[in-house]
C-alpha cells in the first residue's frame, strides 16, 4: 500500500477471502467497501437461509466476523506486520430477522487503541483489539457484533500481497 492510500482493492480482498476461508465462498460473500476505517461485506439470502426462510444465525455471525477479521487483516498488512490473526471471543445480538440480502460493516471499537495494539504486537509479539460490526437488512440494523481478536507475530511475511491495495 502506498503512503497516504486508504482504500483497498475490493475484488482482491474478495478473492483472498474465498480462496483462504472456505465459508466465504460457501456464503457467496462480496466486498462492498474496504478502507482503513471500515470493511463492509455483503451476502445473499439463498446460500445462508434457514428453515424459516430467513438468514441462518451462524451465517449472520460469520459475515460479521469475516468483516471484522478483514479490517484487522488489511490494517496489519498495510503496516507490513507479519501475523497470525485469530478471534478470541465474540458476542452477537440479533434484533430482527433477515429475509434478504444483508451486509456487515466492521469498525474498530475504539480507534484510539490502534497505536497501543501495534506497540504491544511489535514489542511483545502478541496483542488484542476489539472490533464492532453492524449487520443491516433493508437499511435497518438487524444485529450487532462485538469481537476481540488476537494478533500473534509471525516470522513469515504476510501472504496477502500488495496487489490487494488500490494505488
Amino acid at each position: 500500500m502506498r503512503a497516504g492510500s486508504t482504500t483497498y482493492d475490493a475484488p482482491a480482498l474478495r478473492r483472498y477471502l474465498r480462496e483462504h476461508i472456505p465459508i466465504a465462498a460457501a456464503m457467496d460473500i462480496d466486498v462492498r467497501a474496504a478502507d482503513m476505517h471500515s470493511v463492509t461485506l455483503g451476502a445473499p439470502l439463498a446460500p445462508n437461509i434457514n428453515v424459516h426462510e430467513t438468514a441462518f444465525g451462524g451465517s449472520v455471525a460469520a459475515l460479521a466476523m469475516l468483516a471484522a477479521w478483514s479490517l484487522l487483516h488489511l490494517r496489519l498488512q498495510a503496516a507490513g506486520i507479519a501475523n497470525r490473526l485469530v478471534i478470541q471471543r465474540s458476542t452477537i445480538d440479533y434484533g430482527k430477522p433477515i429475509a434478504g440480502e444483508f451486509t456487515a460493516r466492521a469498525t474498530l471499537a475504539e480507534p484510539g487503541n490502534w497505536e497501543s495494539f501495534m506497540t504491544f504486537l511489535q514489542r511483545r509479539g502478541k496483542a488484542r483489539i476489539a472490533v464492532h460490526a453492524t449487520l443491516e437488512y433493508e437499511g435497518h440494523i438487524a444485529a450487532r457484533f462485538a469481537g476481540e481478536f488476537v494478533a500473534l507475530a509471525a516470522a513469515a511475511p504476510p501472504s496477502f500481497s500488495e496487489a490487494t491495495h488500490v494505488r
